[in-house]
């Protein structure tokens, strides 16, 4: 995949488009069920068409030759523009959750990636947190826990994929001017009715005390305790509020005799943008040791053609 002409050819403010593709198709078969599900009543009359362009004109070729010409793509955004409440698709700049919006959510009209315990359902994560003065360099597990704890929420089972929008507001505005991409996110502490530790001792947890983050440990993992280290962290604490942890019997049993897993989530793709401009880093592989590739659809223009 390295060198010039590979990839998807950008033209006519397609950057948003190409890197979401990219990012989505070129080294994961994660959002591969929404080239082939079978159309329903409730489709549009264009869904089989649309679920065609983007599966043989786009992913086929970037997975066979590794390139994908620029009226491919072309296809794929006119239909978007015709099909879906999204303006503008084929010629203005464009952000990726608008085109998700169009494509996934409109068109294809996939199952959400996210369900909350709240009972909502979502394509991905919008990240909201108050900025904390004394944190220089934030890694995204820590970002992600502490806008979980914030809302109060919680995911009500692990996620296919986890899309997830840092904490930025329009073109001028970054609550942190960087971020530090975690490559494995422990996902444990997020999902309700999953399994936890006690922050203490390391046995199964049954209850969780918001009020209590941080003091024991770091982040929502901090949260978790088991009944004789609740009442210990809680003795100088009365005021504390701890709500009991669900866990099924058959896991109780297990985990009683040996340690709690964690649950983890692997880091495969990066979308940034700067200067309107968006580019990805994609890795291409699973594992540690697997390389990472940059992706810059424009870099191969030369002046205005194609």
């Amino acid at each position: 995949m390295a060198g010039r002409s590979r990839g998807i050819q950008g033209h006519h403010n397609s950057c948003y488009l190409d890197a979401t593709l990219f990012a989505m198709f070129t080294f994961t078969s994660v959002f591969d069920s929404l080239l082939y599900r079978p159309p329903e009543p409730e489709d549009c009359a264009q869904y089989s068409e649309v679920q065609r362009v983007l599966r043989e004109e786009v992913v086929n070729p970037l997975r066979k030759h590794g390139y994908v010409r620029a009226d491919r793509v072309m296809k794929l955004r006119t239909l978007l523009e015709r099909l879906s409440d999204v303006p503008g698709l084929t010629s203005e700049e464009k952000d990726p959750e608008e085109f998700l919006n169009g494509l996934v959510a409109q068109i294809l009209r996939a199952e959400p990636f996210l369900k909350l315990s709240s009972g909502q359902e979502s394509y991905c994560y919008q990240l909201f947190v108050e900025k904390d003065e004394s944190v220089s360099l934030p890694t995204v597990q820590q970002l992600l826990e502490q806008s979980f704890a914030t809302s109060g929420v919680k995911l009500s089972e692990v996620p296919a994929a986890l899309i997830i929008q840092m904490p930025r507001f329009g073109k001028n505005y970054k609550l942190y001017p960087r971020l530090l991409p975690s490559p494995l996110l422990d996902v444990t502490d997020l999902i309700e009715g999953l399994p936890r530790q006690c922050t203490v001792c390391g046995a199964l947890a049954r209850w969780e005390c918001a009020a209590c983050a941080g003091r024991c440990g770091a982040g929502l993992e901090s949260t978790a305790f088991c009944a004789p280290c609740l009442r210990l962290a809680h003795r100088p604490r009365p005021h504390h509020q701890a709500t009991p942890l669900a866990v099924s019997e058959e896991l109780t049993t297990i985990l009683e005799s040996c340690p709690v897993p964690r649950v983890y989530m692997e880091l495969f793709a990066v979308l940034c943008i700067e200067t309107s401009h968006y580019v990805a880093f994609v890795k291409a592989g699973a594992g540690n040791d697997a390389p990472w590739c940059f992706f810059d659809s424009m870099a191969d223009r030369k002046g205005t053609c194609l």
